[in-house]
């Protein structure tokens, strides 16, 4: 067998500066080298112990990553002489922000479906963005560098929560007894409560229960023995086109994987069907009688 082959990829930075010699004037070089200088010393201080050697070669590994993060995302096609372009053109501290700006943003999407009041406390965003910014961007000049394949997969994924979170909290504002306010969201929850509510037809939207209303739903299911699609059809009628693809998508899995269903139509006592409940809805079921 014939070893593998490993294709070494700096990070843009470092390809783009390597072209100074044949692709820039002194000058430029030397105002590229003053601007880089002083992004790392303002990395140093707010990212890193700028009071140690180790706190400035983690800077200079971060402003590398947050560079190339930057570049990667500004260059339109795989040219190191772009790169280098934009950092002589628009200068570095551009290239910088650039980069800077995906992380942030990155950070404001949430990772997961489980939504708290502290993921809007400020400290807490502080905190994970500072995090966020060391995972991706942290860079060996020397080494392969794989920050950005790794933001466009975080990327990907937290856009993905962040449909579902939207389609719960659309789903919480139009909850048939008025919107739901609670800080604290279980998205996946929401959404599952939608979808088994809306068994029993008519397109009534569901984001909250509690105990004694499940008990109703279900004897108003078993003494109508409604049509689970129809009641479907009609829920999706009424969402939004933004929404509708997340939910139609929980319908299909929940069409084939939801015991409780199965359940709702036997002779399965309500201790049980409470239980299979809270499995689905979390903490959007409240199991306490008012």
């Amino acid at each position: 067998m014939l070893p593998a082959i490993v294709i070494e990829k700096l990070p843009r930075l470092v390809r783009a500066i390597k072209l100074l010699p044949s692709q820039a004037n002194a000058d430029e070089a030397i105002a590229l080298a003053d601007e880089l200088s002083s992004i790392t010393a303002m990395v140093a201080e707010k990212f890193t112990n700028d009071r140690t050697a180790e706190g400035i070669q983690r800077a200079l590994m971060l402003t590398v990553g947050g560079m190339s993060l930057g570049l990667e995302h500004l260059v339109d096609d795989d040219s190191d002489e772009t790169a280098l372009d934009i950092l002589i053109t628009d200068g570095a501290e551009y290239v910088f922000q650039a980069g800077f700006r995906m992380i942030r943003e990155l950070s404001a999407l949430p990772e997961d479906s489980l939504v708290g009041e502290y993921d809007l406390d400020p400290i807490y965003s502080n905190r994970r963005l500072k995090e966020l910014f060391v995972d991706i961007c942290t860079a060996d000049p020397g080494e392969t560098w794989t920050g950005y394949e790794r933001y466009l997969g975080q990327l990907r994924q937290r856009e993905g929560v962040q449909a579902i979170v939207r389609a719960a909290q659309w789903l919480r504002k139009n909850h048939y007894k008025g919107p739901v306010t609670d800080p604290d969201l279980n998205a996946e929850g929401v959404i599952a409560l939608a979808i088994i509510f809306a068994i029993d037809g008519g397109g009534t939207i569901v984001a909250r229960t509690g105990q004694k209303e499940f008990e109703g739903f279900v004897r108003s299911v078993r003494k109508n023995n409604p049509d689970f699609e129809a009641g479907w059809a009609a829920l999706l009628d009424k969402v939004p086109a933004p929404h509708r693809a997340i939910i139609a998508e929980r319908v299909q899995a929940y069409r084939h994987s939801c015991t409780l269903f199965q359940s709702i139509r036997s002779k399965a006592p309500m201790k049980q069907l409470v239980a299979e409940l809270e499995n689905y809805a979390g903490s959007e079921l409240d199991t306490e009688y008012p």
